[in-house]
């Protein structure tokens, strides 16, 4: 039989009502011929509740004993939807990460997978066409033999490591949208929801403010070539849409210049006013961040006219950037520089598509197009297959409604 894996999330299984509508998607797959394994979320909202209680019960808690508790939303979902299923006639059981074993990093809320064991799930599929229900999100550190958590959307990365794990035909991401879309259709009423997108394009979207797919989940499946759908558990069982699959570049006919574009309001501004410019300084900055695990993204340094000083501007995610300022104003001996200045209210708006790669322009006519919005541009990044602006978060959505016409993404 061919295997297909399916992932739904927390709004998926808010309800028991909502868990035996999943039951119905499930039994469809089952009835047309699947060997099937589920992987599924905490319901919508406990995974906070129970952070809440975490941090009721101590301030500065254990980052082992909070993995055993976030971890149990997941497993209580797991058991209702194996007794839906069995409700329904099918033959299904629950597991949790550490009985498959999904084996992980020791990196308590934040674990890397390093194997799956899906010995036991294919089995039951050989012997008794039974369904196998995961507990996503998480899985154990076998030397320590302690439960261990994925970080948030980690579900979705649980779903599509399992899928290569038991080399399934395909995986199916079920949420609350039916697939992935030019952009937010909350700011552009003509987004249009796309047929097919490649890896890398997902990839980009995902790290540049999109939230249907967790990034490492994108990762997982451009690795092993593990065919992707982003499909809504809200359609009828019955009769499903097909979502948006995500595949290789290759497996699609027409490629536009540009697929999407994403923004993300996660984004903090920061720059160092006259700071020595000679070899060395640009690591005493970055390491101490990278050191505290802050992420930096944009950099760009400017040489002033007596070639002796230099301004520095970057971005660190919002949340890190009191702290960024703390080290570095900590170390501004060291670092020498004059001023420190920063915002918060800032946004990254970024354009994804494969077809940049052969045509030329592409990011000067955005340029021009939001100048003649008169919105300033504060820092720029580019790769092969985005580029990407930071902005005043008031000229978000003018920003972008404006490059998603220019690139004709309202056409259908």
């Amino acid at each position: 039989m061919p295997r297909l894996v399916m992932k739904f999330g927390g709004t998926s299984v808010a309800t028991v009502e909502r868990i035996r509508n999943v039951a119905r998607h499930v039994k469809r797959e089952v009835e047309a011929g699947y060997d099937v394994a589920v992987v599924v979320s905490a319901m919508a909202g406990k995974t906070n509740e129970l952070v809440g209680w975490v941090k009721d019960a101590s301030a500065l808690y254990d980052s082992k004993e909070y993995d055993v508790v976030v971890a149990s939303g997941e497993q209580v979902t797991s058991g209702l939807l194996a007794l839906a299923l069995q409700e329904m006639g099918l033959k299904a059981r629950s597991w949790q990460g550490w009985q498959i074993p999904i084996m992980t990093s020791e990196a308590h809320g934040s674990a890397r997978i390093a194997a799956i064991d899906g010995t036991g799930i294919v089995k039951g599929f050989t012997d008794d066409r039974q369904v196998a229900v995961v507990s996503g999100f998480q899985g154990v550190h076998q030397p320590s033999g302690r439960i261990t958590t994925l970080g948030r959307g980690g579900s979705d990365t649980s779903a599509v490591a399992l899928a290569a794990a038991i080399q399934a035909e395909r995986c199916d991401i079920y949420t609350d949208v039916d697939g992935v879309y030019t952009t937010d259709p909350r700011i552009v009423p003509k987004a249009r929801r796309l047929d097919k997108v490649s890896y890398e394009e997902m990839l980009e979207m995902a790290s540049l403010g999109a939230k249907v797919l967790q990034v490492r989940s994108v990762e997982l499946a451009m690795m092993h070539r593990v065919p992707t759908y982003v499909r809504s558990s809200f359609d009828d069982p019955a009769d499903p849409k097909l979502g948006t699959l995500i595949c290789d570049e290759e497996d699609i006919m027409e490629q536009q210049i540009v697929t999407g574009i994403a923004y993300s309001r996660d984004e903090a501004q920061i720059t160092l006013r006259d700071i020595a410019d000679k070899p060395g300084i640009a690591a005493s900055i970055f390491v101490p961040l990278a050191e505290a695990n802050i992420n930096v993204d944009m950099i760009i340094q400017v040489v002033s006219d007596n070639a002796a000083t230099t301004d520095l501007t970057f971005t660190v995610p919002t949340a890190d950037y009191e702290r960024a300022c703390a080290i570095l104003n900590a170390r501004r001996d060291e670092i020498r520089f004059q001023d420190l200045q920063g915002a918060t209210d800032v946004v990254k708006v970024s354009a994804i598509g494969v077809g940049m790669r052969s045509h030329a322009g592409v990011a000067a006519r955005a340029f021009k197009a939001l100048a003649d919005k008169g919105i300033n541009i504060r820092a720029i990044t580019t790769s092969e297959i985005k580029f990407s602006v930071l902005i005043e978060s008031a000229y978000t959505e003018l920003a972008v409604r404006t490059l998603h016409s220019l690139y004709g993404l309202d056409q259908a």
